[in-house]
């Protein structure tokens, strides 16, 4: 069954095409959880004629109801002629502490003082927290004389679902694969699932996590345009997103107002997220709230006025990056961009996820979702009933840590091993496999804040911390690393190389690193051959979106004296598979030292018969272009599922993914030119010798 029929037979009546929200909203300052609030009402159909009505009607009430500010005395006018009417706003309520009584202050309609009535703030207390909830209410006008207050609020409903059934929404899981589930995710924030890859949806349902784990530190930062600010600005009612620069410790824990202490916004929201969370100049930051929000993150706690107060609010930090992550590694560290005063090895050993935001790409067009997804209202009900679940102590089933890490550490990864969880697995089903690739990203966030601290405080570098685990299933040990750690030590080892340095036996073994035969002229001149490193069988593990990844850097040494190589791949066949067989081609002549005429067989398969004449007209085409270069190219339909390289040198190379490695890359992306630039799909490749003889 497709996907999207499965959403709508498992959650009917709590999903929306999550396009319709963008063909209402037009310029409406209106966060997406309160058009799903209207669309869930009247469009949750996958009938076009029923969805079409819908959205009329939705239009009717935003044209009728919503407030715009320069239509504000309109709407008063409105409201004094027919005695009341309904509108949307966002509305904060004060207690007047003169009149004994709560005031409400209407954000668009410009009204301010109005009487709410008590039972309406018990039942929604965040209308106290500075912030202002999204309602529905309906204004009367009280007409006659020595009448202190004209308006009055008749009736008032927050724009959020008032319950919902957690064990259904846990049992409708069942009914999905995890994949199908984590597409599902993916549309439910809506961003289009066929556009990214598995570790860019981990990294975007990172996002999440604050939501559904109480008391959670997470930090992202990135380029500008990669959707950072969006689940925590549209997505639910229980979050508030506020500007970095205009934080204050009255505004974010306790203000006191004569001898009264009002609390702040951590004791109102599930999640208080900083946006622009970068240096800004000109702008200081109080100490004071460092030093509180320091032992806030640390303790769920905070001393402000005459006691000690507790809140669950997780804290988010989101900002931009000033450089690139390489020009960061090779000059100062990943928080480099945050407000100076935050940069104190106290403060950052507090966070419990690194989210590399980097490694999103830019949002386009196409990468928002079409599809149906849950109401986002509906999706962040349930996320905030999942925070009372704590899955921290599930992750001793399955791993053991190195003693080496502190218990920050620990805690840091088994918080993120019980949010992923929740969100991915709210049934408690998952497959130990499943586990251990939460396990590995919970880790790498936790490392990358660690990371970090080494080059930020010394003194953590006096008790270095081994992100290394025992997978208790097998006994296994497992070492975990950061990709963009991956990523830099090997280019930092290419750079080596090409400087003419000797690599160590270390470098030689780095996964996808070039240059490990290199050929420069100026050795040559000097009469020095240059270090060909020793070849023994390996495997190699490439970690999904890793780049700096090349064929030759991966297996060319091994091919380099080589005559007869036998490429199996049964999928060259699309022009850009075909685009890789050029790019081996052309590697192949790069690496060998072999003067005679080489020969390369392909073995692939063609299903389309349909396209099987295009095909070989390709191959012939390549062929007549090689021949004269010293390549004799030849090929067949007959290959079985496996991929692999053989030499007559005695080398068989196995490859996971054949020679499709690469994620897509635009027409004009500087990765079409050159490899290094691209990001890779997870696989191996296996390096065995068949023959007793090898020749390096």
């Amino acid at each position: 069954m497709e996907l999207q029929q499965k959403i709508l037979d498992a959650f009917i009546g709590k999903v929306v095409r999550k396009d319709l929200a963008f063909l209402v909203k037009g310029g409406l300052p209106v966060p997406t959880y309160v058009l799903e609030y209207l669309l869930g009402q009247y469009c949750a159909s996958d009938d076009e004629e029923i969805i079409n009505d819908g959205l009329e009607k939705v239009k009717q009430v935003i044209r009728n109801n919503y407030v715009h500010r320069a239509e504000a005395e309109s709407i008063k006018g409105v409201i004094r002629e027919h005695g009341k009417h309904r509108v949307i706003d966002k509305v904060t309520v004060t207690l007047n502490e003169r009149s004994d009584e709560y005031n409400a202050t209407f954000a668009n309609l410009g009204l301010s003082g109005v009487p709410i009535g008590t039972e309406y703030v018990r039942k929604n207390p965040k209308l106290l927290s500075g912030n202002g909830v999204w309602c529905i209410v309906t204004i009367g006008y009280v007409s006659g004389e020595e009448v202190k207050v004209r308006w009055e609020i008749q009736n008032l409903k927050p724009i959020q679902i008032s319950h919902i059934d957690l064990e259904e929404y846990i049992e409708q899981r069942r009914n999905f694969t995890t994949e199908e589930w984590l597409d599902f995710l993916m549309h439910t924030v809506g961003l289009n699932p066929e556009v990214m890859n598995r570790r860019e949806k981990f990294i975007t349902l990172a996002r999440l996590l604050p939501h559904v784990e109480n008391n959670y530190n997470f930090v992202e930062l990135g380029p500008k345009g990669t959707g950072k600010s969006h689940v925590f600005q549209e997505l639910s009612p229980y979050g508030v997103l506020v500007s970095g620069g205009d934080v204050t410790s009255a505004r974010l824990f306790v203000k006191m107002q004569g001898n009264k202490e009002i609390l702040g916004l951590v004791g109102y929201w599930d999640v208080v997220a900083w946006d622009e969370f970068e240096q800004q100049k000109g702008r200081n930051v109080d100490a004071v709230l460092i030093d509180t929000m320091q032992n806030y993150l640390a303790n769920k706690s905070f001393n402000r006025g005459k006691g000690t107060h507790e809140a669950s609010a997780s804290m988010v930090f989101v900002g931009n990056t000033k450089h690139t992550v390489p020009y960061m590694l090779k000059n100062s560290h990943l928080f480099e961009s945050i407000p100076t005063s935050f940069i104190k090895g106290a403060f950052l050993d507090r966070i419990h996820l690194y989210n590399p935001g980097w490694e999103i790409r830019i949002l386009k067009k196409n990468s928002f979702s079409t599809g149906y997804g849950l109401i986002t209202d509906y999706i962040a009900a349930v996320l905030h009933e999942l925070r009372n679940d704590d899955r921290t102590s599930a992750l001793k089933e399955y791993a053991r840590f190195d003693g080496s890490l502190s218990e920050r550490d620990h805690l840091a990864i088994r918080k993120t091993f019980s949010g992923f969880s929740k969100l991915l697995y709210p049934d408690g089903r998952m497959t130990d496999e499943e586990a251990r690739e939460i396990i590995d990203f919970a880790t790498e966030g936790r490392k990358r804040v660690k990371d970090q601290l080494y080059a930020i405080d010394e003194t953590f570098n006096a008790e270095p911390a081994k992100f290394v685990y025992t997978w208790l299933p097998t006994g296994e040990s497992v070492k975990v690393e950061t990709l963009e750690g991956l990523e830099f030590d090997s280019q930092n080892a290419t750079s080596q190389n090409q400087d003419n340095a000797h690599p160590s036996s270390e470098q030689e073994q780095k996964a996808g690193m070039e240059g490990t035969t290199s050929e420069t002229s100026s050795s040559t001149t000097k009469g020095k051959r240059p270090r060909i490193p020793a070849l023994t069988s390996k495997v190699i593990t490439i970690r999904e979106n890793q780049g700096g990844i090349t064929y030759k850097g991966l297996f060319g040494d091994y091919l380099r004296t080589a005559k007869e190589i036998r490429l199996t791949d049964p999928f060259i066949r699309q022009p850009y598979q075909i685009d890789n067989l050029v790019d081996f081609i052309q590697m192949v002549r790069d690496v060998t030292s072999v003067q005679d005429t080489i020969k390369i067989h392909l073995s692939t398969q063609n299903e389309d018969d349909e396209k099987v004449a295009e095909v070989i007209d390709s191959f012939n085409d390549l062929a007549d272009e090689l021949l004269p270069l010293g390549i004799e190219f030849t090929y067949d339909f007959k290959a079985d599922h496996d991929r692999m390289i053989q030499t007559d040198t005695g080398w068989t190379i196995t490859l996971g993914r054949g020679l499709d490695i690469y994620e897509k890359f635009g027409r004009f992306s500087l990765s079409r030119a050159n490899q290094q630039n691209r990001r890779c799909k997870a696989f191996n490749v296996s390096i065995n010798h068949t023959q007793n003889e090898t020749n390096n």
